[in-house]
């Protein structure tokens, strides 16, 4: 099944944070990347804790959307990120969703985000299905 990446940042936060780019793998296995951007950079010259956190977010929120299927709405309600290395302007950042289980009400995962072969964070989350 493995599909080529396509833009789902085409409106609202993610367009404005700098883009997303996303692709199923499996039916539980999703994968998206950007590109880190001078405006990512906290005031140390690496990316902010905050964009990575939105990266996950939104990567794994797609992955959510995609197993519930067309019409069928989720929102965080928990999302636990550890932060492992820094990543700076120019890196490409590509992150990884596997949905753990899923059940008529919720939506459990893990996720994760590489500069390359080098971790740069982790998490765990639940999605609530509306």
């Amino acid at each position: 099944m493995d599909q080529e990446f396509v833009d789902i940042a085409f409106s609202s936060f993610m367009k404005h944070n700098g883009g997303l780019l996303f692709r199923e793998i499996s039916k539980t296995n999703y994968e998206f990347k950007t590109t880190v951007k001078e405006f990512h950079l906290n005031s140390a010259g690496i990316t902010h804790g905050g964009f990575v956190v939105s990266l996950l977010d939104s990567g794994m929120g797609t992955a959510a959307h995609r197993i519930l299927g067309p019409h069928v709405k989720a929102a965080t309600i928990s999302l636990d990120v550890k932060f492992i290395s820094a990543s700076r302007a120019g890196d490409i950042l590509n992150g990884s969703a596997t949905v753990l289980k899923k059940t008529k009400s919720l939506v459990f995962m893990q996720g994760e985000i590489r500069c390359g072969k080098l971790l740069i964070s982790t998490a765990e989350g639940i999605w609530k299905v509306l």
